[in-house]
């Protein structure tokens, strides 16, 4: 019968060693251990697993089908464990991490390619998910992600540090050919009697935020198209369907169709969000700073330029962060 105790890898990388080698000298040479504990070793294996390994009455020595199945998987299993150590050493010695980063999906859009361009000279390899944020969040308290760049700062999570990057102010996009300008709380409730609003899906992050300031102003508007794109949400508006609240980020994200949308800067918005940088408690801190400076740098040298470029004062409703947000 089967222990119900976990596996011995030390002793699956023994059992790869004889599976490769073909004979237990031969893996015992490799591991340097004695053939007799090899041996041992081997049948220990095979008492916890409840099955034949090797069939020891063949010349040369022939696995079972049991122990081919091991040794196919096995193997895969002992390169990563090999491969683990080693990068438990590297970090311990403060060499280049290998990191799992997770990116809103208007950060990725609008900064994810030179965000990654400057971290990919300061880690070994680098792997980017993109996604919402409560996606994001929780694959980070899954242990899925090492480092997220959300809008969702997890303040009920205890073993995370925080960075905020940066915080905007919400606009209000009409199609171009509107013949008169949203300036005021009272011009939006206007609006809403001449046009349909073209919402983002009130699952996402923005739509339900959007979706809560709405009802508080009494702003009723009848839920005719949402979204979960902010470069479709801004189509649909440069198309004459209707009009959205929007962010500086997500315009910029529908920057292919910005050109034929009509920003408004409306007094009073009492709207908006903060992107964070947020990571566990104490893994990869150096890392950490080091990824605080270059998204803050991006966001300087990258997105606000392209941000001013789109005109009509977009960049004034950006304030870059730079203080801790663990309050």
């Amino acid at each position: 019968m089967p222990s119900n105790k976990p596996l011995d890898m030390h002793a699956v990388q023994v059992f790869v060693a004889v599976a490769e080698e073909g004979s237990m000298s031969a893996a015992a040479a490799r591991m340097g251990i004695s053939q007799s504990g090899v041996s041992q070793i081997i049948r220990q294996l095979e008492d916890d697993l409840g099955v034949v390994l090797v069939n020891r009455t063949t010349r040369p020595m022939a696995l079972t089908p049991f122990g081919i199945a091991l040794r196919n998987r096995g193997a895969v299993l002992s390169e990563e464990i090999a491969n683990l150590k080693a990068q438990v050493v590297e970090a311990g010695q403060g060499i280049k991490p290998d990191l799992r980063i997770g990116l809103v999906d208007s950060f990725a859009s609008t900064c994810g390619s030179v965000f990654t361009k400057n971290l990919l000279g300061k880690v070994s390899q680098l792997s980017i998910r993109t996604g919402l944020s409560p996606q994001q969040g929780e694959a980070l308290l899954r242990r899925d992600l090492d480092l997220i760049v959300t809008s969702d700062p997890l303040m009920d999570a205890n073993d995370v540090v925080r960075y905020r990057l940066f915080s905007e102010r919400y606009l209000v996009i009409t199609p171009r050919n509107l013949d008169s300008p949203v300036k005021t709380i009272d011009d939006l409730k206007m609006l809403t009697h001449r046009l349909p609003i073209v919402r983002f899906n009130r699952t996402s992050q923005v739509g339900m935020q959007i979706e809560r300031y709405l009802r508080r102003i009494d702003v009723r508007a009848p839920n005719r198209l949402e979204l979960d794109n902010a470069d479709a949400l801004t189509s649909m508006v440069a198309e004459g369907i209707g009009w959205a609240i929007t962010s500086p980020m997500c315009l910029l994200q529908g920057v292919t169709h910005a050109a034929r949308v009509a920003p408004h800067l409306v007094e009073k918005l009492g709207l908006e969000r903060s992107l964070y940088l947020v990571a566990r408690r104490d893994e990869y801190n150096a890392f950490f700073d080091d990824a605080c400076e270059t998204a803050r740098e991006v966001i300087e040298t990258s997105f606000m330029p392209r941000l001013k470029a789109l005109g009509a004062n977009i960049e004034q409703l950006i304030t870059v962060g730079g203080r801790n947000a663990n309050e």
